[in-house]
């Protein structure tokens, strides 16, 4: 689903951030039918939002989370908070950190910049929305 279409180069030619690459490749891997408007919303959690705070590949899967889990606001079930701290629990345990400063410390390469970050954040999502379906 959205790890081989990102192993594939999707996001590549378009100069998408980690963020973007997420929420962009998950609206073709999953079918989202969001607008181009709505996936702009995820430029700005790039690279930690700018200043390597928390990953933007974490940002971009509550994105699509919660656009897959929430039908109007966040206060009106627990499920989006347990599966974005499923996520979020298990990408930590993978990766070991969550903000952007020591991922791309540990991670990042030349080449393929944040590429192994990006495809597990990608893993995980794939992970939770097969189990969880689509609504």
């Amino acid at each position: 689903m959205l790890k081989e279409l990102l192993e594939q180069g999707f996001g590549k030619d378009l100069d998408l951030n980690c963020a973007e690459k997420i929420v962009y490749g998950a609206n073709l891997a999953y079918d989202l039918n969001l607008s181009p408007e709505a996936m702009k919303l995820s430029a700005g959690f790039g690279g930690g939002m700018g200043v390597e705070s928390e990953c933007g590949t974490i940002s971009g899967a509550v994105m699509v989370l919660s656009h897959l889990y929430v039908k109007h606001n966040a206060h009106e079930s627990v499920r989006i908070k347990e599966l974005t701290s499923e996520f979020f629990d298990d990408f930590e345990k993978d990766m070991g950190y969550t903000d952007c400063f020591n991922l791309k410390a540990k991670y990042r390469q030349d080449t393929a910049k944040c590429d192994v970050i990006i495809f597990r954040a990608a893993a995980i999502l794939d992970r939770i929305v097969a189990r969880e379906g689509m609504e």
